[in-house]
This record gives C-alpha cells, sequence and structure tokens, in this order.
C-alpha cells in the first residue's frame, strides 16, 4: 500500500468533509498553508499534545495551533481564564482592565516594548508597523529580504518565495510593490547600499531568519544590522510572530541580545486565541496616542482601530500565558527538546538514506530534502510534492507537522519513533529500485534496529523493512499519554 493509498483509507471521513467543503469554500481551506494533496486532515478536539480527527486517529502534534499554542491545547490554566471571562462578556464595547495588564506583561517581558498596541493578526501588526515607520521618518519605502514572511497585505506580498521578482499573491498593484526594496538576507553591504539612497523608512526582518529560520540569520548580523540602520535613522522591525516569548521570554531580541525599535508579535502573545500586537519605543509607538491638537488628531497622527482589538476573552487567554511564558525554564526545555529532535530526526533520515538534513534553532526544526540551504537561502529548487507526501506519512504515523517548520516541546519527543518511520516511509521515493529500508527509533533502547512500523513506501514504490524485537516498546510510547507544560 502507498502513502496515499494508506491516508485515504485512514481518512474517509476527511475526504467527505473536504468535498463538502469546496461547495461552499474556495479551495475547501480557509488558510493557505492548510492546503495538503490529497486532501486536508479534519480535526474534531485536541488535548494536551495530543489531538484527534474525525475518523479517530489520534496524533501528537508537533505543529500546535501554527506555532501559537506553546503551552499546548487546552492547557488548564488558559481554560479556566477563558471560561470565567465567556461569562462576563466578549467584547464590552469599552476599555477593560484586562488589556492594561496584557500590555504590562508584553512591557515586561519584551525589551524594546515601552509602549504597546494590539491588533488582531501578525498580518495586521506588521501592516501597521510600516505605517508608524514611514509616519516616524517621512520616506515611503521598507526595505525586506527574500525568502521572509510579513502576512499577507499588499505591502508585505514581495520576495517571499522563489522567483523573487513574482510577488506572492496576485491583485497587488505594482505601485505598491514599488515601495518595497528587496535584499538577499545576510548582505550588510547590499542593506547599506539600500539605505544610502534615503528614500528608507524601515528595515523588517525575522531575525531567526526568513520563515522560521528556514535560512537562518548567521551570527553578528543582527549587531551589524542594528548599527547600521541607527546611523542612517531608519526604524528597525524585528517580526516576532514565531519568535516571540518561544526562543525566550523575551523572544529572539532577548535570544540574541539585540534591541530592535518595533516589535511585531501574534500567535503565543494571545494565548492561542486570536490576536497580535506592536510594541516598540515610546516615541515612535506615540504616534499612535491622541493629543486634543484638532490638526494632529486629524492628520498626523497614525490611525488604527480594530472591533476585536484587546477583546476581553483574548485578553484573558493571553494573560494566563504570558505570565506562565515569563519562567525560562519553559522556553530552556522546549530549546533542549528541539535540540534533541533535529539530532534524532537527521540521524534517522541518514540510515533511512533520504537525502537531506534536519535543522533549526531553539524549539523550531524543519526538514529538508534538498540540505541546509546557503547564506543568502535555498540554492536550489524545493521539491514540494515530497513535503506532501511526508506530512501524508507523518499522519499515517500518527503525527502532525507542518510542512514548513515544527515545534517541539520537552514531552512531544516521545513522538519521535512516529517521526522515524515516517520518514522511512519516504525512502523509496529517492531510490530507483528499493529492496528495504530501515531506520533506528531514537527512543528506542535498540538503538540501530528497524521498526516493523517502518515500511518503506511511496506512491510510486513498495518495500518492507523487518521488525525489531523492541516494536512493541516503540508503539507503547507512542501511545502513551502526555500532558502540557506547567
Amino acid at each position: 500500500m502507498t502513502i496515499h493509498d494508506e491516508y485515504r483509507t485512514k481518512h474517509a471521513k476527511s475526504a467527505a468533509l473536504w468535498e463538502r467543503a469546496r461547495r461552499s469554500i474556495p479551495g475547501g481551506i480557509t488558510h493557505d498553508i492548510r492546503h495538503l494533496s490529497p486532501f486536508p486532515t479534519y480535526i474534531e478536539r485536541a488535548g494536551g499534545t495530543r489531538k484527534w480527527d474525525v475518523d479517530g486517529n489520534e496524533y501528537i502534534d508537533y505543529w500546535m495551533g501554527h506555532g501559537a499554542l506553546f503551552l499546548g491545547h487546552c492547557h488548564p490554566a488558559v481554560v479556566r481564564a477563558v471560561q470565567a471571562q465567556i461569562a462576563r462578556g466578549t467584547h464590552l464595547g469599552g476599555c477593560h482592565e484586562l488589556e492594561v495588564r496584557w500590555a504590562e506583561l508584553v512591557t515586561q517581558l519584551v525589551p524594546c516594548a515601552e509602549l504597546v498596541r494590539f491588533t488582531m493578526s501578525g498580518t495586521e501588526a506588521t501592516h501597521l508597523a510600516m505605517r508608524v515607520a514611514r509616519a516616524h521618518t517621512g520616506r515611503s519605502r521598507i526595505l525586506k529580504f527574500t525568502g521572509h514572511f510579513h502576512g499577507w497585505h499588499d505591502g508585505a506580498v514581495a520576495g517571499v518565495n522563489p522567483p523573487y521578482d513574482v510577488p506572492m499573491s496576485a491583485g497587488v498593484p505594482g505601485a505598491t510593490l514599488d515601495q518595497m526594496l528587496i535584499c538577499p538576507p545576510n548582505d550588510i553591504k547590499a542593506v547599506q547600499l539600500a539605505l544610502e539612497r534615503g528614500d528608507v523608512a524601515a528595515v523588517i526582518l525575522e531575525p531567526a531568519g526568513g520563515q522560521s529560520g528556514t535560512t537562518p540569520t548567521i551570527p553578528g548580523y543582527l549587531q551589524e544590522l542594528r548599527a547600521l540602520t541607527t546611523r542612517h535613522g531608519v526604524v528597525l522591525i524585528f517580526d516576532e510572530v514565531i519568535t516571540g516569548f518561544r526562543y525566550s521570554p523575551g523572544g529572539a531580541q532577548a535570544y540574541f541580545g539585540v534591541t530592535p525599535d518595533l516589535t511585531t508579535l501574534a500567535k503565543i502573545v494571545s494565548g492561542g486565541l486570536p490576536g497580535g500586537a506592536l510594541c516598540g519605543r515610546r516615541p515612535l509607538m506615540s504616534l499612535l496616542a491622541f493629543r486634543g491638537d484638532p490638526d494632529w488628531d486629524r492628520s498626523q497622527r497614525v490611525a488604527h482601530a480594530g472591533t476585536f482589538n484587546a477583546n476581553p476573552l483574548c485578553a484573558s487567554a493571553a494573560i494566563a500565558t504570558l505570565e506562565l511564558c515569563a519562567d525560562a525554564s519553559l522556553q530552556a526545555r522546549a530549546n533542549k527538546a528541539g535540540e534533541e529532535l533535529r539530532r534524532n530526526l537527521t540521524e534517522a533520515m541518514k540510515r533511512a538514506v533520504v537525502p537531506g538534513t534536519c535543522y533549526g534553532e531553539a524549539s523550531i526544526y524543519h526538514v529538508s530534502f534538498e540540505g541546509k540551504p546557503g547564506l543568502a537561502g535555498p540554492d536550489r529548487p524545493r521539491r514540494s510534492a515530497l513535503y506532501h507526501l511526508l506530512r501524508c506519512a507523518l499522519m499515517n504515523n500518527g503525527v502532525d507537522s507542518s510542512m514548513e517548520a515544527a515545534r517541539a516541546d520537552g514531552r512531544r519527543r516521545r513522538g519521535f519513533s512516529s517521526c522515524s518511520s515516517a520518514v522511512c516511509s519516504q525512502a523509496a521515493a529517492f531510490t530507483t529500485r528499493p529492496s528495504r529500508t530501515s531506520a533506528a527509533c531514537a527512543s528506542c533502547p535498540s538503538t540501530g534496529a528497524s521498526c516493523a512500523t517502518a515500511m518503506a513506501r511511496s506512491s510510486s514504490w513498495t518495500s518492507t523493512a523487518r521488525g525489531c524485537s523492541r516494536t512493541r516498546w516503540c508503539a507503547s510510547r507512542r501511545r502513551s499519554p502526555s500532558a502540557p507544560s506547567s
């Protein structure tokens, strides 16, 4: 049975739901990242590190709400906070104390955060950051880097995916794209030349590297960028939608020791509910404030609105989450698990004779069949079909993980044996006539022996692997209950 055959067999109800969804939702999905060939899986419930789909399949979740759930699904503290607030009201039509406490937590944790303004998404946060930077400097252009993702608004869709001269989306005016300058990552000389134009308002980047660190930032680069932008009077914006509160309680800026002028946040900042934020130095953030001067308030102030900004329900989840994330031992534990998982998955790929590697930083890992990218990004075309196949193989083995980046914590490493099995499932896709493929389960005492679950299969070929005496132990490990961090 091929990977796709097994996937279809195990996910019949999901297939039916997808066909139903396509009749009322474009493409049957509500977020581009959920696109999966042959069809997406529909999830019914989740708890801790696990989730279950409509077909009753159980998964260890390495995706965790697209990176928003650092504490796991349904953490008791978050559930209690949300349940208590929902009985008091979800939208009070006015200011409330929870938004004040939420802002105080952000300013306490994030080094650059002197003031905070809440949004409803990371896209809104980066959009607002660019507007504030333009108002502050009086300049129009924003410099970003190839491969870096800052949401889907018109000003952010340039240079995201190769070929970089084609915007990420149709429907964006060329005049808007002309306001964006694109530089290769890790090239400080290219940035210097661009800033010498004199019309750049801000430099925006993911501090750990584009698209969750797919192309990692080289050591020392952030320090050089900070010095260069300061010298030219250009606003430095860190997009910490992914890294905020994950790399450390203070995010990537605390982790790397470089403080930007503005920071955009989402995902963890709102505790797994919808929300985002822009925070930064007081002179810039004060551009959002009313002053009682009719001329300022009408024509010089940066306008910002949003019906659900800082609503009390999201604020309650955010407060419960950030109060726990202030404990650096959580990030230390997750980062250690990420390091272990990257090492073991790389070894599993070697044993299965699958080309590529696993790399990353902190609690994020990337599986790449093309190898680790160069300083300026990937130098080989991405074989997208293989990543779709890998995710299907992972789900067949009881693991859900993003095809772009995945996140680890101290408890979810129990799923490594399943990940190893899925990697083995792909091995046949790289050989013309496979006869046997095996890989060790890093969590299994009998390292070097193949698991019976590691049957090498692909959409084109089928091969077998012999089981080891520890197969039952590995399977029991995959079924072991797991609790979220607390």
